[in-house]
């Protein structure tokens, strides 16, 4: 009886477990894939960038183009992406920084021109997306191959159990639900009805308008976008993290105004920069520190020096002590750098303290002086490391 009992919860498992990952594409009968389409979703996706290559083309034939219609491509397709990367991305799907409530209502008025979906729905699933990176529950997954993760997971109803399960702070927001519940006439309306009235006051006309600030750049905008499911999870190096498909790339991030910088986005969600140094190209980030820098943004999230260095030594030792590098050395190395970190931020700490308490300001040049020769000490330990990792890579590679 024991037995029977252990049989039957087994065979119940497997029935769970089927009802919640449904049938791959290719297992469906044409009957079944009809009616798993997602239609509106679709036909969208299929019919705008057909619609953009045969009109475009058609209206350049008859009038010609211009630099002023290119200028207003490039700022509304750039307005478009700024509005993913930094309104639904980084502000709603993960909450890297604080605006006021004004700011958030022209977020969702201004990303809905994007045509990405609402803010809730687009968030959820991008959370959702992050806990459950390269398993089947992840909505886009590469692990499906590159067309399913750039578009193919959009043709489709998602089938996935927690589907309507929102989270807490999206659910409760009366902004976002009102954007989600009037999506389409709000997508419509900012997506092609004000590009047609910009170029009405440009003097292009309100259909050229429709067709190049609208359509055109939907099109662009969304591709775009969807490359960071693609192809940031096909291309590029690893220098964070190698536990999920994510890569940074500089192509990616100067197609996608910064979130080309993905490996460190997946081991840092939180923080609101993806190009973390100071040269990367992130347009995203410097958005949100402008906002910052006159009041609209506030509480921004920023990991510190000390972890972003820690993790990427950690994954430089990982690499070369599989190629065979040598043990030992290699924790001297690392423990000279950390031990160069900690007397770096301990002498930090010690001035903040003395001007906290008003010392003397002798006692204050003696700790800027000590602080100098504890930075030298640290680039000497990185510029040891780097040489160490940098000459090891190149004879394997040799």
């Amino acid at each position: 009886m024991n037995q029977n009992s252990q049989i039957s919860d087994s065979v119940q498992k497997i029935e769970n477990s089927r009802a919640s990952h449904p049938k791959s594409v290719r297992e469906m009968t044409f009957r079944e894939l009809l009616r798993e389409i997602n239609w509106v979703s679709a036909i969208f996706l299929v019919v705008t960038p057909l619609l953009a290559v045969i009109l475009l083309p058609i209206y350049m034939y008859f009038h010609g183009w211009s630099w002023g219609l290119t200028a207003f491509l490039v700022i509304l397709y750039s307005i478009s992406n700024l509005s993913i990367t930094v309104c639904y991305h980084r502000y709603f799907a993960h909450r890297s920084f604080d605006v006021p409530m004004w700011v958030q209502v022209m977020f969702l008025l201004v990303a809905s021109m994007a045509f990405q979906g609402s803010a809730l729905r687009w968030a959820a699933d991008h959370r959702r997306h992050h806990r459950e990176v390269d398993t089947d529950e992840d909505p886009y997954t590469i692990n499906k191959g590159f067309f399913h993760a750039h578009l193919g997971w959009m043709l489709f109803k998602d089938r996935h159990p927690d589907v309507d399960v929102i989270p807490r702070d999206l659910a409760t927001h009366k902004w976002v639900q009102l954007q989600h519940n009037y999506y389409i006439v709000v997508a419509i309306f900012m997506g092609f009805v004000v590009p047609g009235l910009i170029g009405m006051a440009l003097g292009f006309g309100f259909w050229p308008g429709v067709l190049v600030g609208g359509l055109t750049r939907i099109v662009l905008s969304q591709h775009s976008t969807f490359l960071i499911n693609s192809a940031a999870h096909t291309f590029g190096n690893q220098p964070y993290t190698d536990k999920n498909t994510a890569r940074d790339s500089f192509t990616m991030a100067f197609l996608t105004f910064g979130e080309g910088y993905h490996n460190y986005h997946h081991y840092f969600q939180a923080d609101y920069r993806n190009g973390v140094r100071w040269y990367q190209w992130d347009p995203s980030k410097w958005v949100i520190a402008s906002m910052a820098i006159v009041g609209l943004a506030k509480r921004l999230k920023k990991v510190s020096a000390e972890e972003i260095l820690k993790a990427r030594i950690a994954m430089e030792e990982k690499r070369i002590l599989a190629r065979g590098a040598n043990q030992e050395r290699v924790r001297l190395l690392r423990e000279r750098i950390l031990a160069a970190q900690t007397r770096w931020k301990a002498i930090q700490a010690d001035i903040k303290r003395y001007k906290e308490e008003h010392s003397w300001n002798q006692v204050l040049v003696e700790k800027r002086a000590e602080l100098e020769l504890a930075r030298i000490e640290m680039n000497n330990a990185l510029i040891a490391w780097k040489t160490y990792v940098r000459t090891w890579l190149r004879a394997q590679t040799a």
